[in-house]
């Protein structure tokens, strides 16, 4: 185990927030998937999207988590909504840390994106039923990947942190 903490989610759990806050509380670096990515194509998540399609993507994700394996030590790392929908992609995440879901509602995520226009998945008619359909599908592949599941929905950074803090050790 490397003893890293890695929070998995969708888009809008709070997992880039609570990293960061995570990452202070606990003296440690945080790494995000997405930048890592858009650091190493020198495009965003969005264009890669756009130029590449969505299955680039998640090779470069991939590629992401095995590159980490080798050099990610005691760090808070969040990852991408959609990354741990690869099979492949379960045994990498273990192998790299604890790893924590932050589960949250369809309406918390929808309140928390809606006027975000970086997301490519939610530039649909509506973004509300796409949420609902996509979590329907990924909630299941979270818990089964999940060491920890931490219920966000109303609860302050604070009390998330202490849950993973305690589950963390």
């Amino acid at each position: 185990m490397k003893d890293n903490i890695i929070l998995i989610g969708f888009m809008g759990c709070g997992k880039s927030s609570v990293g960061i806050r995570l990452s202070y509380r606990l003296r440690r670096t945080i790494i995000d998937t997405d930048q890592w990515i858009e650091q190493k194509q020198k495009k965003t998540v969005s264009e890669i999207f756009e130029e590449s399609g969505e299955e680039a993507f998640r090779c470069m994700e991939t590629e992401c988590l095995r590159e980490l394996i080798k050099t990610a030590r005691r760090q808070i790392i969040s990852v991408g909504g959609g990354l741990p929908m690869r099979k492949e992609n379960h045994a990498l995440l273990k192998e790299l840390g604890r790893v924590f879901y932050l589960k949250v509602t369809p309406e918390t995520v929808y309140e928390r994106v809606k006027n975000d226009t970086t997301r490519p998945l939610l530039q649909v008619e509506d973004p509300m039923e796409r949420i609902r359909t996509l979590m329907e599908k990924r909630a299941p592949v979270y818990e089964a990947c999940a060491d920890v599941i931490v219920e966000v929905s109303g609860k302050s950074f604070e009390e998330i942190i202490e849950e993973i803090e305690r589950n963390s050790k």
